[in-house]
């Protein structure tokens, strides 16, 4: 049986302890799948804590190091990464956040799935938990582009959108449907990825591949509700999501409305400071996301440059 090669691409930025962390646990998913060879490639946001000179120490033949140069941000960064490792024609390309922390059966289940499903599918999803063991809110799948899966009661469960916290891509499905949005700097970059694809292939969530999400911020994506050092970045997330559910059409704009409205509402009512300040951000971010056209970027073939 021929192996298979596969690309984890773990997108980092100064946050040395947990990327540790998750190296060693793909390290095990490499232990347990002997049938396949994982490499690693990790791409650095140009950080300033260290990571260059702890990873050209770190001892693992499989690993890739590479320095965007400058912060690209979540999308950009796995942008970026996707078109380095897709230059090495890798089989499957398994994305994920440096504070994802996979089981060290993780990997072996996706490709048990991708084996039962005869690769008839577009991406394949983990079941992510908290450091707790609970399921975490923040990476449940989609079912549809606006109500999450019910459960993961089923050996594969059908799914629409998924995050960026182990994603499993087939090499050909890159190839057609290319890399994320990097002009999405942050937030929603990884929903418009797998709906792009979901739209036209069957996607899974695979609750026997288990992975634990140690993020920092658990804060739900809602200005009304973070921190003010966080409020500024949100003019990414109203802007992406409007590029992201305008394509659902109608009911994406309804959608958009009616959460960007909530949203506002609870600006107004909650205790905090600088409401003006908010809704401008909400509102503003919607306006720019009904002028926001970034091209899809198409995955440039490996011969050429990148």
């Amino acid at each position: 049986m021929q192996t298979q090669r596969i690309a984890a691409v773990v997108v980092t930025y100064n946050r040395l302890p947990l990327l540790r962390r998750c190296l060693a646990a793909l390290a095990a998913c490499r232990a347990a799948c002997p049938g396949a060879a994982l490499d690693i490639w990790v791409v650095d946001n140009a950080s300033t804590d260290g990571t260059a000179a702890a990873l050209a120490a770190w001892q693992d033949p499989g690993l890739h190091y590479r320095n965007t140069g400058r912060n690209l941000g979540g999308a950009g960064g796995f942008a970026w990464g996707l078109r380095a490792a897709a230059a090495e024609a890798y089989d499957f390309y398994w994305i994920m956040d440096d504070d994802t922390l996979p089981e060290p059966g993780a990997l072996a289940a996706l490709l048990a799935a991708h084996a039962g499903l005869g690769g008839r599918y577009g991406w394949l999803s983990s079941r992510a938990l908290t450091p707790q063991g609970c399921d975490q809110p923040m990476n449940r799948q989609r079912r549809t582009p606006y109500r999450d899966i019910a459960g993961y009661g089923e050996a594969l469960v059908p799914s629409v959108m998924a995050s960026f916290v182990s994603l499993f891509v087939p090499g050909d499905v890159v190839q057609e449907y290319g890399v994320p949005i990097a002009e999405f700097f942050i937030w929603s970059d990884d929903w418009e990825y797998t709906r792009r694809i979901s739209r036209a292939l069957p996607c899974y969530t695979v609750p026997a591949s288990r992975v634990v999400h140690a993020m920092q911020n658990t804060a739900p994506c809602n200005i009304a509700l973070d921190v003010p050092a966080r409020w500024e970045r949100y003019r990414y997330f109203y802007r992406n999501d409007v590029y992201l559910y305008r394509r659902e059409g109608p009911a994406g704009w309804l959608w958009l409305l009616c959460k960007d409205l909530w949203h506002s509402a609870q600006v107004l009512v909650r205790p905090g400071a600088r409401k003006a300040y908010r809704l401008g951000i909400i509102w503003g971010g919607f306006a720019a996301g009904v002028r926001f056209a970034p091209p899809v970027p198409a995955l440039a073939p490996p011969s050429e440059p990148q």
